[in-house]
This record gives structure tokens, sequence and C-alpha cells, in this order.
């Protein structure tokens, strides 16, 4: 339920309290809620089930709302930002702000994975490939926007995408875009535990080498020098779990004791649970929504220490448009179909982006302001990946030593790694449980009408959610193989399918539809469905 108010007679007006269903306030002050309360809070939920979102005789009036302090917004990969109130239905948001919180949802783990998509593309392919993918995205998500005011006769103003995908698809629309948001979030909190595992990790083994003053080096190819590179994929035997070779004369039994208990994929994936479960099984995260700012913190030091990175390797390039040799890849690979996967999820705001653009105070700017957005953050992925391939040092290495989380090219005891992972680690430590939560609001409620139906049902589905993680980062930790594959399943339905079929229904219904329109959508449709099924193939 999307929610106008206006914050400065809230407090006058508010003797009842009323949960939200779509925008989630995470507002838990139940010792103020009383019995009247409690009932008219039960009539609301009972009048809102018998008619249309778009049927305005049973809207909650001024009086019952919740107050407003609590409402977040959360990108599926990103991070949370918090709403600000608006009144008679115009958001208090200037256009830069706006922008800003579209680029600050919209970056998110992905961007780790961007120079690994690059490599398997190709130089040239991969740039190409990522201009395309931010317009294709684009215009899908200009669609979202405007599927609102496609429908004739009703009152969209409080709708968001899942309502229009029910109006058009009934039951199935509802359904089924629960089932590729869920799809979204849990693949997001896979992602963020198998990264966790790695910061963690590698931050655990820095400190350890620190405090007891021991010199290892990972037994990996990499360069000499300060600015040093490794190659952990060249490694022979099982994929590399950082094990180290001891140069001081410390003690070696407390050091192989330290790494076999303090092991990538074996140990610290299961030292998490101790810390996130009782997290997620919190009523009310809203404590962690305000770590926000991280998110961006993080994605500006990303870019500085890759500037700074580049500046001190230099830039090591070589073209080949099809031909392969020892440390370069050619200008275009047959596996570019990875990166398009990846690029899904790197540009996937559609969810939300009614949202945020619903707090615009100059609604007429919202075209072009997304269009800011998407061109923004396309030139953030485009910096970052092509400056990490350009200035990997090939030779010595070769450019297949680009791994799928970049950061894992860096040793665990280079200091600017260790401190972007310090950044990671806390973010998503504290973003996790907001997923956490969203999931939980988004299914349980659909299934027992509670987002909080008990402990035991919560505690099962974190439960589950949780050992999807530790299993993937116990036996699958790529993070870009799960963005690839989570982005263009998700991408199908939000990206792809459902912004197209909703355009050409409506313009057949006004009976404006045409040739071109019709043939463009359906290719649009196409290629989604490619996108999928390249990633199972590749």
């Amino acid at each position: 339920m999307n929610i106008q108010f206006n914050p400065e007679d809230y407090k006058c007006k508010r003797p009842f309290h009323v949960e939200p269903t779509n925008i989630v306030t995470v507002n838990d002050d139940t010792q103020r809620v009383t019995d009247e309360a409690s009932a008219m809070n039960k009539r609301i939920h009972y009048y809102s089930r018998l008619t249309s979102p778009a049927d305005r005789a049973l809207i909650a009036p001024d009086h019952v709302l919740p107050a407003p302090d609590e409402i977040y917004v959360y990108s599926p990969l990103g991070t949370a930002f918090k709403v600000d109130s608006c009144t008679d239905g115009y958001g208090k948001n200037s256009s830069l702000v706006t922008i800003f919180m579209i680029w600050n949802t919209m970056m998110g783990t992905s961007i780790l994975s961007i120079p690994w998509g690059i490599k398997q593309a190709g130089f040239t392919s991969g740039i190409t490939l990522i201009l395309l993918m931010g317009i294709l995205t684009l215009y899908c998500c200009y669609r979202v926007v405007k599927s609102r005011q496609m429908i004739p006769l009703t009152d969209t103003s409080n709708w968001e995408f899942p309502d229009v995908c029910k109006y058009y698809f009934g039951s199935f629309g509802q359904w089924s875009s629960l089932l590729f948001s869920m799809v979204s979030l849990v693949g997001a909190m896979v992602v963020y535990w198998v990264l966790m595992s790695n910061f963690l990790f590698n931050t655990g083994k820095f400190i350890y080498n620190f405090v007891h003053d021991i010199n290892v080096t990972d037994i990996v190819p990499g360069t000499n020098g300060s600015n040093k590179v490794i190659c952990p994929s060249a490694a022979s035997g099982p994929p590399p779990q950082n094990r180290s070779v001891m140069f001081s004369s410390g003690n070696r039994t407390g050091f192989e004791l330290f790494e076999e208990w303090w092991d990538k994929s074996q140990t610290v994936p299961f030292y998490l649970i101790a810390v996130l479960l009782p997290l997620l099984n919190l009523k009310s995260p809203s404590f962690f929504a305000k770590f926000n700012v991280l998110g961006t913190v993080s994605v500006v030091y990303l870019v500085l220490m890759v500037t700074v990175k580049a500046a001190h390797l230099g830039i090591h390039l070589e073209f080949n448009w099809f031909t392969e040799n020892e440390f370069f890849v050619p200008e275009f690979r047959i596996l570019f179909p990875q990166l398009t996967g990846v690029l899904t999820l790197a540009f996937f705001i559609h969810n939300c982006v009614i949202t945020l653009l619903q707090n615009n105070r100059k609604q007429e700017n919202n075209v072009r302001d997304l269009s800011i957005a998407y061109f923004l953050v396309g030139l953030t992925y485009l910096y970052v990946g092509v400056i990490i391939f350009a200035s990997f040092p090939s030779p010595p290495l070769s450019k297949e030593c680009i791994e799928q989380n970049f950061l894992d090219n860096f040793p665990s005891d280079d200091i600017m790694s260790f401190v972007a992972r310090i950044f990671l680690l806390f973010q998503m430590m504290t973003v996790y449980p907001l997923l956490g939560y969203l999931a939980r609001v988004q299914l349980l409620r659909q299934f027992f009408g509670n987002a909080y139906p008990s402990l035991f049902h919560v505690l099962i589905l974190n439960l589950a959610i949780v050992g999807a993680g530790v299993a993937m980062a116990r036996f699958y930790p790529n993070i870009g193989g799960i963005i690839r594959y989570s982005g263009a399943t998700c991408g199908l339905a939000f990206v792809f399918l459902y912004p197209s079929l909703i355009y050409m229904i409506s313009l057949h219904r006004a009976g404006q539809l045409t040739w071109p329109a019709l043939i463009i959508h359906i290719f649009i449709i196409l290629l989604g469905m490619a996108n999928l099924i390249a990633q199972f193939l590749l």
C-alpha cells in the first residue's frame, strides 16, 4: 500500500496502527497499539480484500494511517533507502536526489563481476554489450513506468508493478511476479552469503597474519612488487582456498591449526550462521536500514581503488578479434551471454522504479531523471570493468585470470583490498537482514496473511534461505554464475516479458497496435528467453 500523507499533522490523526503490504514499514512499536486500534486494523485488512486497489471507496482515511517514520524501498542486489514523506500525491525529492537514489539502489554486488563478464565476452564486445543492455533495460524500465497510465478508467496512483501484472494477467500475474521476485531476493541473499564468506575469510587471514607477525605468500601465480596481482584460478588441483606458505619462524603448529579452522569454504560459511540467523528472525530490521550510506561509500571506494591500482599497474591491452593467445582474449567470444546475464541483474530496478519516481517533486521529469540515472550506472560499470580489465598485468598473467569477484585477484595482505572487504562485509551484513525481511513479508503474507505468523514459520523459512547460501558457499562459490542465473531468470519476467506484453495488450485494447510495435516487442521477449536459455548452455 503506497501511503500518501501529510507529515505535519499525522500525530493528531493517528489513534490506529495499520500494517502496509507493498512498501513495508519496519516500525514495530506494538506497545502503543490499543485493543480498539487492533480491531480497526483487522477491519481495514478485511475491507482491502473486498475490492481492487483502484477502488477508493474503502481506502483507509488519513486518521487511521501509521506514522511515516520507517518506510523503505529495497533493491534486490543493492541497498535500501528511506522514502521521504509526500503530500497530495507528489514527492519532495528534487531531480538530483531522485537520480542519486536510483543510482544508489541499482549499484549492487554485480559491479564486482563486471570485469569478469568483459573477459568472458571480449573487451570490445563487453563494452558494446554494456551499452546495448543499458539502453534495452532502460527502455523496458520506461515501459514499466508508463504501464499504469495505459490502464483506462481506473485510479492507479497507488499501484505497484505487481498490481499492474495482476490487472492484466489475473492471479497468474500475481503469483508469477511473486515467484520471480523471490528468485531475485533469494539469489541476492545467496550471492551475499558467498561474498560475506569470502570477505570474512580474507579479513580474518589478514588480521591473524598481522597480529602474529607472519609473512605468508599465496601458492598461486602472481606478479612481484608492492602492487601484487594474483591468479587463483591458475593453481593446480581443486579450487584454490587461498592456502599459504609461511616464511617466518613462528609457531607452525598454530598456523596450520588456524588454516584448518579458518577455511574459505569448509568452515567460514558456517560461522556466519551464528551472527546472521538470529538477525533474520527479528520482527523489525529497521536498525539496519540506517546503514544505507555504506552502499554509497563502498562503491565510491571501489572506484577510487581501481583508479589507484590502474595508475600503478599501467595499461595492458592487445587487440585480437577472433584468435586467442597466451596472455590475451579475443575481442569477441562465444561466451558473451554470461555477461548479458550479469548485466540483466546489474541494471535491474524494474520492481521498485515506480515507487522511486513517485517521490520525485516534478513528475514530468521522471523519464529524464531515469535516463540520467541509467547513464550514470552504466558509466560506473564501464569505468570499473574497463579499468580492471585494461590494467590487469598481461603479461606475466593471462587475462583469463580475472576472477568472478575481481577483489580475489588481490592477495589478502593488500591494504586497499582489505579496506574494501571490510566496507563490503559490514554493508552486506546490514543489508542481508533487510533482504530476508522483504522475502519473509512477500512470501509469508501471501500464504498466511501475516508477515510473522510465528517464530517457527519464520525460522523454517530463514533456515531454508541460509541453508541455500551455505550450500552455495560450500560447493559453488561462483558469484558470477549465481548472478547471471538469477538475473536472467527474474529479468525474463520483470525486464523483458511483462513490460512488453503489457504494452502490446494495452495498445491492442486501444486499437493502436501496429506491426512494427508488435515485431519489436516480440523480439525483446525473444531476447529475454534466449538470454535465459544461453546461461544453461555456456
